[in-house]
């Protein structure tokens, strides 16, 4: 009996907040309020931070813009050497609508782990990257996990949550996985994708891809495994993480970002 009621307050309180981020979600389609993060021309707004290297080398100039675009490449490395890679608005957000475009390019760099093919995302409630050790490998954050279907006719779907550092609810508890598949379709090809996250604070996050929603989560925290080499000062498991920094993902997929947009939201409990 009293599991029965925990679980009706939780589907309470989880459905009050899935009807506050609808009307935030809509309130975000008016148009106003939007700003910029990338500025078409430049990344000066953005730190980049990749494992092996100090905030603020851009090595091997993985990180670069042309045509308007975000390009993320490795035709200046040799082997990859597990040099993943950020890249970092300047200042943090903690409720906000963010909204973007993707599509992955080329081959794989050689060397890059199997699971890396067709395979990027955007972290957010990261940590600053100016807090991450030289071989740190993962931010502690969440990422909105962005895949390419591998053209073989088996779904592979897009807009997942994986969790390095930290922990989500999902289903009613913590969820013991590193990962959570959305009911996204497959997108093959490099074709243009336009993803969206809506995020509340330590509350409620929402996964959008070209128009469906297709992964909600609520209470992001720091916990779990999967982030190496990180300074243990900001590994405070259970914390719940309210803020934090937007990045893009280099982890040995070329792939291109467009129009990378933020609305902040107001911190409502509505």
């Amino acid at each position: 009996m009293k599991n029965t009621r925990y679980f009706f307050i939780f589907s309470c309180l989880l459905l009050l907040g899935c009807t506050g981020a609808k009307k935030l979600a809509d309130a975000g389609n008016d148009g106003k309020g939007w700003n910029k993060l990338f500025n078409g021309t430049d990344i000066k707004d953005w730190f980049v931070k990749i494992n092996h290297h100090l905030v603020g080398e851009n090595y091997g100039n993985t990180f670069r813009v042309e045509d308007g675009i975000i390009k993320i490449r490795y035709d200046q490395y040799g082997e990859f050497d597990n040099q993943f890679g950020h890249l970092y608005y300047k200042t943090p957000f903690s409720h906000f609508k963010l909204r973007f475009e993707y599509r992955f390019v080329g081959k794989q760099q050689k060397g890059a782990p199997d699971y890396t093919l067709l395979n990027s995302g955007v972290m957010f409630h990261s940590q600053d990257p100016r807090t991450m050790l030289k071989d740190q490998d993962w931010p502690i954050s969440i990422e909105m996990q962005l895949l390419g279907g591998l053209g073989d006719g088996k779904p592979r779907p897009t807009g997942n949550m994986c969790s390095p550092g930290t922990d989500v609810v999902y289903k009613g508890r913590i969820w013991p996985d590193h990962c959570i598949s959305s009911t996204s379709k497959t997108y093959d090809g490099d074709q243009w994708v336009k993803g969206e996250l809506i995020v509340l604070g330590n509350k409620l996050v929402t996964h959008i891809i070209n128009g469906d929603t297709v992964l909600q989560y609520s209470k992001p925290s720091i916990g779990g495994g999967v982030a190496n080499g990180y300074d243990p000062k900001y590994k405070q498991d259970g914390k719940l993480l309210s803020s934090g920094f937007v990045a893009l993902q280099s982890e040995g997929q070329p792939v291109d970002f467009r129009n990378i947009e933020i609305k902040q939201l107001p911190d409502t409990d509505d």
